[in-house]
């Protein structure tokens, strides 16, 4: 019997996966990973905050229990504060707008997780997320592709995923839709049929970037100008990692017509404010590559490709040359933004992925 160690967040997908893995014959283990301190989630509790509380730990521990297999609870916090949490505050502070769920699948998630379940004499790790993993026989790769539910789609953050992940990670939701997962949980009686999706990012729950970055690191982003794209002072900002581009809301400025965040120089701390034209390119450099459908890319590639999360895939031409990855768009996009990830797309196959420079 193969054994599958299932990431159980205490959410209904988590929980779900489990069951149907469990009906599927497999040797089942569900495990939470512990990301903060106790104090940290003890605050976020009193603060009215849902995400990483105490309840949620026990709703995973309840659902196993009531299907019958074991729950552990694994302490990552060191790994996510290094490889997540510093690097998502560094990033802010160098100007950029990072992705911390893309680093947590990278590093903790399907990596630190996948090699604990090894080390316990698991064959595979699954999770909750809406996609799908095949295998190409005529390839001899592993796959990964857009899931039933388009709605539901977690391709983007799951780009960085290596051969030897895909091939022992197992997606049980990625032919389901979101009803359907909902409509299981609740025939089986499970506690969390009917919890809510988490919405954001799970150590800043209250969106205020700033405030997290300067609780973490003990330093302040220092004032600086607004500064217009042919140089023309026309403010004051309030610390650059306040502000990412493509931001019109809450700049504090009025220059008679809509105004909007097109590019932060860290080096002069300035914050470049142009009219919505000047936030639109046709092409992108990205680094840190992870091909998943292709081992090389040795010819310019038609592709579509997503810059943000929500958004629709575009078309686009993906060319690689001394090692350098670009893609030029067939139409301008807005506000690509340094730091957030872009992810290729061969119809619902997934080509790879990397960091916009």
């Amino acid at each position: 019997m193969k054994k599958v160690m299932v990431g159980m967040s205490g959410g209904v997908d988590s929980s779900v996966s489990a069951l149907l893995l469990r009906e599927q014959g497999f040797e089942v283990m569900g495990v939470t990973l512990k990301m903060f301190s106790d104090d940290d989630i003890i605050q976020a509790e009193k603060e009215g905050k849902t995400c990483c509380a105490l309840n949620d730990v026990l709703d995973a521990r309840s659902v196993a229990h009531r299907m019958g297999f074991e729950h552990l609870t694994f302490n990552f916090r060191d790994c996510f504060r290094e490889k997540v949490m510093r690097p998502f505050a560094e990033s802010y502070i160098s100007g950029r707008t990072p992705n911390p769920c893309i680093e947590c699948n990278r590093h903790v998630k399907f990596d630190k997780m996948l090699h604990r379940a090894f080390e316990l004499g698991y064959d595979y790790i699954a999770t909750g997320h809406y996609a799908i993993i095949e295998y190409d026989e005529e390839k001899g790769r592993y796959l990964l592709k857009r899931p039933s539910d388009r709605r539901k789609d977690q391709t983007y953050v799951l780009y960085s995923l290596t051969q030897e992940q895909l091939a022992h990670t197992l997606f049980p939701l990625g032919r389901l839709e979101k009803s359907e997962v909902r409509e299981i949980a609740e025939k089986e009686g499970l506690v969390n049929s009917n919890k809510p999706d988490s919405q954001d990012i799970c150590f800043v729950p209250d969106g205020k970037y700033a405030d997290f970055i300067k609780k973490f690191t003990g330093s302040e982003s220092p004032d600086g100008d607004f500064v217009s794209t042919d140089g023309r002072i026309l403010g004051t900002h309030k610390g650059i990692i306040n502000y990412t581009i493509g931001q019109r809301k809450g700049l504090g400025i009025a220059l008679g017509k809509p105004a909007y965040v097109v590019c932060k120089d860290i080096e002069t701390n300035t914050v470049i404010i142009g009219d919505e034209q000047d936030l639109y390119t046709t092409e992108l450099i990205a680094e840190d590559v992870n091909l998943i459908s292709v081992e090389k890319v040795t010819e310019p590639m038609r592709i579509t490709a997503k810059t943000r999360y929500g958004q629709t895939e575009q078309p686009a031409v993906l060319s690689c040359e001394d090692g350098i990855y670009k893609v030029v768009f067939d139409e301008p996009q807005r506000a690509v933004t340094s730091g957030q990830a872009v992810v290729f797309y061969d119809g619902d196959i997934v080509v790879g992925g990397g960091t916009i420079v």
